[in-house]
């Protein structure tokens, strides 16, 4: 399935016969806020009138020219100005890739410097995304240079990955707030955990680390009994709910984001937007089959 997903992504007929399906579009765009910035902007207002926050993404990756991620840094530099003019509650979140990471390591520490130091001059957090596994170590790297400068930066951290404990640990060292996420790429057996009980079992670990920190970190995940798991370990601690946030995907478990907002939790929508939601769309299901299934299951979910 993989393989045929993949393949589906870089075809252009199918591409052009799927963006002709009202329903293909309608699936997908449940998960995408549009095409534009304005679009963005409405899916933050609908957040924030329900007391939720959010954290803008915007969608491309694994740039083919140093233009082409120079012009990704002016677009997010324009949407953080437009983000402070409409006094939007929302920060913004960066894939390096899309700056040039794998063109050149220096050329997207520049642009992620760009951004940063500009988001700082508005009051705007930023938080560098992790992708796959190849580019952890140079991602974090090149967080805790910026924030060694600029502060104003966060990481996020995969919980599949066996490395992950010794990443969290330094991050916690260094002050780094953490977004802890499961992971979604399809990893080797070297590098993740091969069993959801395995990353289930190490994210919780990971989490309680966290928790027990100085600094304001993100717990980013769906699954009901991790929340369940989180709400009772902060209970537990007498840790107060204002410090830490779940964060949760845009269009999906929305109930559930209502209720943990509604129950005094600080709670994050995660909500990408851009003309590049066909690739993304598809490269989210190829990354992990598994993801069909969860994404097919949730449609009909509040």
């Amino acid at each position: 399935m993989r393989a045929l997903l993949l393949f589906l992504a870089r075809h252009e007929g199918f591409k052009n016969f799927a963006l002709n399906l009202r329903f293909f579009r309608n699936t997908a765009l449940r998960f995408v806020a549009g095409d534009t910035l304005d679009d963005a902007i409405g899916a933050i207002r609908q957040a924030n009138q329900k007391q939720m926050l959010a954290t803008l993404d915007l969608l491309g990756e694994n740039t083919l020219t140093r233009d082409d991620a120079n012009h990704a840094c002016r677009e997010v530099t324009d949407a953080l100005n437009k983000i402070s003019h409409e006094k939007a509650d929302c920060y913004f979140s960066v894939k390096l890739t899309q700056l040039g990471l794998n063109l050149d390591p220096e050329l997207s520490f520049q642009n992620m410097m760009q951004i940063t130091r500009h988001a700082r001059d508005l009051g705007i957090f930023v938080r560098v995304d992790m992708e796959e596994s190849r580019y952890t170590k140079e991602t974090l790297q090149i967080v805790e240079r910026i924030h060694e400068q600029l502060g104003n930066v966060g990481a996020v951290i995969q919980s599949y990955l066996h490395c992950s404990e010794q990443d969290v640990t330094a991050m916690i060292q260094k002050g780094i707030p953490v977004r802890l996420v499961k992971g979604a790429y399809l990893e080797p057996a070297s590098v993740a955990f091969q069993k959801k009980k395995d990353t289930d079992a190490n994210f919780v670990k990971l989490m309680k680390m966290l928790l027990t920190g100085q600094t304001y970190n993100a717990i980013a995940t769906h699954d009901e009994s991790i929340i369940c798991a989180t709400k009772e370990f902060a209970l537990s601690q007498d840790i107060p709910k204002d410090h830490f946030e779940f964060q949760m995907l845009y269009g999906i478990r929305r109930n559930l984001q209502l209720k943990l907002a509604q129950e005094g939790y600080n709670v994050r929508i995660y909500i990408p937007y851009g003309k590049h939601w066909y690739a993304y769309f598809m490269r989210r299901l190829a990354e992990r089959p598994a993801n069909v299934a969860f994404i097919a299951r949730n449609l009909f979910r509040g």
